[in-house]
């Protein structure tokens, strides 16, 4: 992938953002029973805004009744509620890529152009979680979540930067500890780790990796590290697109981003079926009072489908 540099040549000229009432062209492509029954009757997938350049990390704000998310080579967070209002949450965003929340509400972003993972605080002051790893700077922190007990895990592939800036000489993934204290390599043999997700019981860790195009799961230990790594599902197809943000809902299915759209598999690592998007996605969140609404940020737009079964949510 290109540096954020020449990523931003690479984009075309920005529209104005519009939101569209009409639903947007797009399907449901079904390989089970089980996939049609996640969706109500005559579902459809509408674009709630659009002229964005490179959508990503999407996360819903529940109590404000709102969703955030990352513009990396505009620099920016907007900020969209459920009525179409567009603003802008903060620029310089310092390219954030993933955005989360803790278990506080405060918001928790990793940051491309200043390598790092930072924190939000109430008062809007940012502090720095995570900005190197055994004296070397990091990659370009790029999806995260956090666990029950705060714990903070992240994955760092060099997507942000130029090969001849890294200074890792793994593409990790990482956990910072609850105290934020310790920073610990959890996994070192990825290729491209890009998003992450927790099982419904946190018992279990998903990560997938853009360059081998699959999913892997772990088993979590008492003491957060991961173990048993095996192979969840191979995404890898002719069509382009790769792994990339994931999102569980309550039962435990999982909602991948990658090539045509959004692959669901149940926990057995069965693929149910996919939300073909119109432009190819690059994550997902769950949304809205409910919970079942998943929004999708797909390259210049984002996009919205209702679901059945509520999502997990963050605080």
């Amino acid at each position: 992938m290109l540096s954020i540099a020449k990523w931003v040549k690479k984009q075309i000229k920005r529209l104005g953002s519009t939101f569209p009432k009409k639903s947007a062209s797009g399907r449901l492509e079904a390989k089970s029973q089980a996939f049609r029954n996640l969706f109500p009757q005559k579902v459809k997938i509408d674009r709630v805004a659009t002229g964005f350049q490179f959508t990503e990390g999407p996360v819903w704000f529940a109590a404000e009744n709102y969703l955030l998310f990352s513009d990396i080579p505009a620099n920016k967070i907007f900020q969209l509620t459920t009525d179409g209002k567009l603003t802008i949450f903060r620029e310089p965003s310092n390219n954030s890529n993933g955005l989360t929340r803790d278990k506080q509400g405060r918001l928790i972003a990793c940051e491309h152009g200043t390598r790092r993972v930072t924190r939000t605080e109430k008062d809007g002051t940012i502090t720095i979680l995570a900005d190197q790893f055994q004296g070397k700077k990091l990659n370009s922190p790029n999806d995260v979540i956090v666990k029950s007990n705060g714990a903070i895990y992240f994955t760092d592939p060099p997507y942000g930067i130029k090969p001849e800036q890294q200074e890792q000489p793994i593409q990790g993934v990482y956990l910072i500890t609850p105290d934020h204290n310790q920073i610990i390599l959890l996994a070192d043999d990825f290729y491209k780790p890009n998003g992450l997700a927790f099982s419904p019981d946190e018992k279990q860790l998903y990560i997938d990796d853009s360059q081998c195009r699959h999913i892997r799961v772990f088993d979590v230990e008492i003491d957060g590290t991961l173990a048993n790594s095996r192979v969840f599902h191979d995404m890898n197809i002719e069509e382009p697109g790769s792994p990339d943000g994931m999102k569980i809902d309550v039962q435990g299915n999982i909602y991948c981003t990658g090539a045509g759209g959004v692959w669901v598999f149940d926990c057995q690592g069965n693929h149910l079926g996919t939300i073909v998007t119109p432009e190819r996605p690059a994550n997902c969140a769950w949304g809205d009072e409910d919970g079942q609404s998943l929004y999708i940020t797909a390259k210049t737009s984002i996009y919205r489908i209702r679901v059945n079964i509520p999502g997990i949510q963050v605080p």
